[in-house]
């Protein structure tokens, strides 16, 4: 099989799998945004802290991709799929440890986001409800990177695809059909992911058994998931202090104004994970051509994925401006955030091709197990992000602070991601060779 017939035969349904997360945020978008402003705006604050935490734990997929495609490419396929069965172990016992926590600590964490009074209940019990879908969740994250480093990526395509639907069904029955208003949102969200997590595990027990991977959990196994997951939860660390800081200014900016950032922020993470659909190709490819010791494969691959990756952000921008009116008016009723939506968007659109070669780069250099350069890059980038944003502060309250806080988020804080990895990208050192 050609480089392109195997970047799209993974691309395609890896990008279907990939927006499982962001059509549940949407679909809580759309239902919780005809309860009204205030709901909506609670809404920003508890999901935005919920997709930190799982966004944290995005290194049990990762990490899990470059081992088992390692391994893999090497010829040792019970090997890999026993390491994937320990960071779903792994996994489980970190959503149960952090759920607890951010349980108990979700009122102090909505009032650090800048949330209060009925904008702050509505957050705290938006994150509340939806925290028992956290194991569920985290345990198909390290699944998912099982089945790409298998170059599996039909499974996860089909997992996501109902847990969506079931998601919007039952977020509709319970805000709707029951009236339990925003609790009824995260309740749906949280029974779709434990039907998820719970679904992937009999999948990849299945897998193991036929391979003769170990399936009981090891401390060793466990430990060692975390130490090859720690670098990119720190790289990780970074991206989410970044998008904590954005949702802190934006929370400054008035209900109508974080209830704008909240709903084009869910748009944005539909848009990057359609580009970044290209990038877990890139992770399982390159995994795989490195432990068979092709350096030659796994360069020529991220030169054309790149040129790709550009290409798509072109053409979802242009589709972006040219719907940025429906999609407003679709998600938001009020015409004050509709208009603050639109007005973003055009922003938006016409960064997404620097976000292409972003997440590209990202991928191919997660696939070759590069995580400790892409930890120091993050804090680099951290650093040169957190004083731009903060000065949106400074701006008038609305659309002239949001319009200075996405200028700051897609060109400073995005243009200093692509600096730090077009520069690693050119060089030789990320190319580590075998096993």
């Amino acid at each position: 099989m050609s480089i392109s017939r195997r970047i799209l035969a993974l691309a395609v349904p890896a990008f279907a799998a990939l927006v499982a997360q962001p059509l549940m945020m949407l679909a809580d978008t759309w239902i919780v945004g005809h309860l009204g402003t205030v709901p909506l705006a609670g809404l920003g604050i508890g999901s935005g802290l919920l997709t930190t935490v799982t966004g944290l734990m995005i290194f049990l997929a990762y990490g899990s991709t470059a081992v088992v495609a390692r391994r893999i490419g090497a010829g040792q396929r019970a090997d890999g799929i026993g390491l994937g069965v320990q960071a779903m172990w792994l996994a489980a016992l970190l959503g149960a440890v952090v759920g607890v926590l951010v349980w108990a600590a979700a009122p102090w964490l909505a009032t650090a986001l800048g949330a209060d009074g009925e904008v702050r209940t509505q957050a705290v019990t938006y994150l509340r409800w939806s925290i028992p879908g956290l194991p569920g969740m985290l345990v198909m994250l390290a699944a998912t990177g099982t089945f790409r480093g298998l170059a599996d990526a039909r499974t996860p395509l089909v997992l996501s695809i109902g847990s969506a639907a079931l998601n919007l069904v039952l977020n509709a029955a319970l805000v709707f059909g029951l009236g339990m208003g925003i609790a009824g949102a995260a309740l749906g969200t949280a029974a779709a992911e434990t039907t998820l997590g719970a679904t992937a595990t009999a999948l990849v027990a299945l897998q193991a058994r036929r391979a003769g991977a170990r399936m009981r959990p090891s401390r060793r196994g466990m430990a060692g998931s975390l130490a090859v997951g720690t670098p990119l939860l720190l790289r990780t660390v970074t991206l989410r202090i970044a998008l904590l800081i954005t949702t802190y200014v934006a929370a400054a900016q008035g209900a109508a104004g974080l209830a704008a950032h909240h709903v084009v922020m869910q748009v944005w993470g539909l848009m990057a994970y359609a580009l970044d659909a290209l990038a877990i190709a890139g992770q399982t490819i390159i995994g795989t051509a490195l432990g068979a010791g092709d350096a030659g494969e796994a360069r020529s691959s991220t030169r054309l994925m790149t040129w790709w990756s550009v290409a798509a952000g072109g053409v979802i921008g242009v589709a972006a401006a040219l719907l940025r009116q429906p999609v407003a008016a679709f998600f938001a009723p009020d015409d004050d955030v509709r208009a603050l939506v639109a007005w973003l968007l055009v922003i938006v659109a016409a960064t997404l091709p620097l976000a292409g070669y972003v997440y590209l780069l990202d991928g191919v250099l997660i696939g070759a197990g590069d995580g400790r350069y892409l930890a120091a890059a993050g804090v680099v980038t951290v650093v040169a992000y957190a004083p731009v944003a903060l000065l949106a502060l400074t701006a008038a309250q609305g659309r002239q602070g949001l319009t200075w806080l996405w200028i700051a988020f897609t060109v400073v804080f995005m243009g200093a991601r692509a600096v730090t990895l077009g520069l690693r990208a050119r060089g030789d050192r990320w190319l580590r060779l075998g096993g």
